[in-house]
């Protein structure tokens, strides 16, 4: 199916260990923090800040540390200076991947990309030179374990769902973009917990990677471009082996 989102591609990031799981809170709150800037604290006002209120519950961020950052970035100019920043590029085996930062610094964030980039045996390209092969969709993802497929997915369709499946015990269910919120709250309304949700680059198509090295590098440059505190989204067409 095209636009498909690969649940194991997913479930890597919500492996991570401790101190990586600290470094997602501290890339939400900086997300959170622009959403209040740009738009105000009252999430029913700011459809961004609600998006990034329940990102942040699907990842487990505590309803207190929420509250404290969107406290804290009322009285707090500095996240004025930051941009959202979408680059593209090839990595090792041809993968085509798509990075989003956040940055207040683009020559900073540009030359550390690059540097992975090549050290990793890919390039950093132009605007355009993979978006092309994905589709940007809303993304929700729900544990299926003692859940009614059919009612879920009737659920799903009648808060205007575009398409809805099931990988690996997960309900996946996808939205244009502009009905995402309004997906997100109905089934939210109807008291479902989410295991992801956010708007997302769905790739057309999943490429494989045979070579076990250009493996070991396509993992390595996915860790560096994660762990770098600018980098908020990496999405890439590459079909990950299950490592379970």
């Amino acid at each position: 199916m095209a636009g498909h989102s690969k649940w194991n591609n997913i479930k890597r990031k919500k492996e991570k260990t401790d101190s990586q799981r600290a470094k997602i809170f501290t890339k939400i709150g900086r997300e959170l923090a622009v959403a209040v800037r740009q738009g105000g604290a009252d999430p029913a006002a700011n459809s961004k800040l609600r998006d990034c209120i329940a990102k942040a519950k699907a990842n487990n961020v505590p309803n207190e540390n929420i509250e404290r950052i969107i406290k804290k970035a009322l009285g707090d100019s500095s996240s004025d200076n930051y941009e959202t920043i979408l680059y593209e590029g090839y990595g090792p085996g041809g993968i085509a991947v798509i990075v989003e930062a956040l940055t207040d610094n683009r020559n900073r964030t540009a030359g550390d990309l690059r540097h992975y980039f090549d050290k990793c045996g890919g390039n950093l390209g132009t605007t355009g030179c993979v978006s092309y092969m994905f589709s940007r969709k809303g993304v929700i993802a729900i544990e299926a374990g003692g859940l009614d497929e059919d009612r879920v997915m009737e659920d799903a369709l009648e808060a205007g769902a575009s398409d809805f499946s099931v990988e690996d015990g997960v309900f996946e269910i996808l939205t244009e973009p502009d009905d995402f919120s309004q997906v997100r709250d109905r089934l939210e309304e109807k008291g479902y917990a989410f295991l992801s949700a956010e708007i997302q680059q769905l790739p057309d198509v999943y490429n494989t990677i045979e070579d076990p090295e250009l493996a070991a590098k396509m993992e390595k440059l996915l860790d560096m471009l994660e762990d770098n505190d600018d980098v908020q989204n990496v999405w890439h067409n590459w079909d990950m082996p299950d490592t379970e």
